[in-house]
């Protein structure tokens, strides 16, 4: 007997929240998406949508630069 499992599709949080910006300043937030060794989640781990992946990773690094987030 073969039982069938489907697996649903996760839908973007900021797309769901309807989020105008993603803000480099909100350290809280991008924190989810940088792993232990300070590298960016990859789309398929936090099933972000592409148009906000982007710009996640633009805010990222910005904060990078402003040092709120650790570059290693």
């Amino acid at each position: 007997m073969v039982t069938k499992f489907f697996k649903r599709s996760r839908v973007c949080e900021f797309c769901r929240s309807s989020a105008k910006a993603i803000d480099f300043s909100e350290i809280d937030t991008l924190r989810r998406y940088v792993d232990n060794r300070a590298r960016i989640k990859n789309r398929r781990r936090t099933g972000v949508c592409a148009k906000h992946q982007r710009r996640l990773a633009k805010a990222i690094k910005i904060a990078r630069q402003i040092a709120l987030l650790p570059y290693k």
